[in-house]
């Protein structure tokens, strides 16, 4: 009997990879980079389950080319807007996530930028690799701002949210969020979190941190007038999707001191551009994706995204699925 084909768009952490070979028959690219288009259209010809990341498009083009076969869509991410979830249902695919298993990495690595922003950390190993500490200490050297005490304002209180809320409490920070909808009272009392208008949250965080998901009703939702709204000693911090903020608004708005700087994991078109005027400005910390970049949340996420795909392919529910009103057609 033919085993079934699964087609891995790039390289990922081999535990999800063990798993699946012993069932199917895989197709790689072998490459830690995304694929092109052109790439891809060739390799899922006739799959029955494609594992990608968040880098790969996989639209109604993918699955024409993947054919009738194609049963499951397996993301190596939290996130799934790079998929056509519309497509997917239409054609009865099913649509897998990795879920919350990235929302410890990711607060950390969200704390840590605020930290690094605040504390001015990076400014100052690089003063020290380029020689420039000369005199000792002084009195004014690198001065930052505190975090203890601060108001930290969280732009989507889910699952990252509540995990980097979760930390700011042992800075005895106040902390105040705004979702679509209000937490329950018992949720904001274990946080120690207050609910205010989108505008409040603008107006009074000493840090904003984003983390609310990314769809249409979020592009650029962070432009020009919340820019301006803001504390000019506050500090915005993004590690949810590039295209939550207009990049060339916070531009303006860092080089106008609007704010007092940026820390972001995510970008609009990622890479970044070497033009991209981003890294000309001194006070802001850029990564490239790292919200997850732990060897451990690799590792689960590799088996989560391997099992999700198994489990479909078997009429088993998946531990994670996006397009949930196929659930009635599994077992």
């Amino acid at each position: 009997m033919d085993r079934k084909k699964i087609f891995i768009t790039r390289k990922i952490n081999s535990k999800g990879i063990e798993l699946l070979k012993k069932y199917y028959d895989l197709i790689f690219t072998n490459t830690p980079d995304a694929p092109s288009k052109n790439v891809m259209l060739q390799k899922v010809k006739n799959v029955h389950g494609i594992l990608c990341t968040l880098s790969e498009k996989i639209d109604s083009d993918i699955m024409d080319a993947a054919g009738s076969n194609l049963k499951v869509i397996s993301t190596y991410s939290t996130g799934y807007d790079h998929i056509d979830i519309c497509e997917a249902t239409k054609r009865g695919i099913y649509v897998t996530t990795t879920a919350n298993i990235l929302s410890e990495a990711t607060a950390d690595l969200t704390l840590g930028l605020i930290l690094a922003l605040s504390r001015k950390i990076l400014e100052g190993h690089l003063y020290i690799i380029d020689g420039k500490w000369k005199k000792g200490w002084t009195p004014d050297l690198f001065l930052g701002s505190n975090i203890y005490g601060s108001t930290l304002g969280i732009l989507g209180l889910g699952n990252i949210g509540t995990a980097v809320a979760r930390r700011a409490n042992g800075f005895n920070m106040n902390i105040i969020y705004n979702n679509r909808h209000r937490l329950s009272k018992s949720i904001e009392n274990k946080l120690n979190a207050t609910f205010v208008t989108f505008d409040q949250l603008l107006e009074n965080s000493d840090f904003l941190s984003i983390h609310t998901n990314f769809d249409k009703d979020n592009f650029h939702l962070i432009d020009i007038r919340e820019l301006q709204k803001m504390k000019k000693t506050s500090f915005l911090i993004n590690t949810s999707r590039g295209s939550i903020i207009n990049e060339i608004s916070l531009i303006k708005a860092l080089k106008n001191k609007w704010i007092a700087g940026a820390g972001l994991d995510v970008f609009e078109k990622e890479p970044i551009s070497n033009l991209n005027e981003l890294l000309k400005i001194k006070n802001v910390i850029l990564l490239p994706h790292l919200g997850s970049a732990t060897v451990q949340t690799r590792e689960r996420m590799s088996k989560v995204a391997a099992i999700n795909l198994h489990n479909i392919l078997s009429n088993k529910k998946p531990l994670s699925l996006v397009n949930r009103e196929l659930l009635q057609n599994l077992c």
